[in-house]
């Protein structure tokens, strides 16, 4: 009975046929793992830099639109929020830049007059500032692995000299 156990127990260990199943197995949470983390990232960078090139635009657009002389007139920069926003979130031809896990919380126009000896005098710079919240859709398999990603949210700025209409 003891050489018959000893024997069954050679046999076993001397058996491979499973070991590329179990190898498989060991390694398979990993590969999820790195496939969803490098989905995310791209995800995530593609609509950052779609987010950066909304804001310069917007900055663009704010240094064409405005008069060049905002500086000494007093002028304000609140009243085109809404519009530079719609201009942050969609494409010329009024398409949805991002994915819908990606928001655009605020889009802030600020005005700076830099004062100095320059040809025109006062300087006037457009600061555009989009607030931005990046989810996650892959949340469910990076939680496994013990991530807590919810999401991201970050300010994207940019700056444009005004020169006037």
């Amino acid at each position: 009975m003891k050489t018959r156990l000893l024997s069954s127990i050679r046999r076993f260990a001397r058996e491979d046929r499973g070991a590329v199943l179990v190898e498989f197995a060991l390694v398979m949470p990993f590969m999820i793992l790195v496939f969803a983390l490098s989905i995310e990232a791209a995800r995530m960078l593609w609509s950052y830099q779609s987010a950066i090139t909304g804001v310069r635009e917007a900055s663009r657009y704010v240094a064409r639109s405005v008069p060049g002389n905002i500086c000494s007139t007093g002028g304000s920069l609140n009243a085109m929020s809404a519009q530079l926003k719609t201009m942050v979130e969609r494409s010329i031809d009024g398409e949805i830049l991002f994915p819908s896990a990606v928001t655009v919380n605020t889009v802030v126009p600020g005005l700076t007059c830099v004062n100095g000896n320059y040809r025109s005098g006062t300087v006037s710079i457009a600061t555009v500032t989009a607030n931005v919240t990046i989810d996650f859709p892959l949340r469910g398999i990076l939680d496994m692995f013990g991530g807590g990603l919810g999401g991201v949210t970050t300010d994207i700025a940019d700056q444009a000299r005004i020169f006037g209409q």
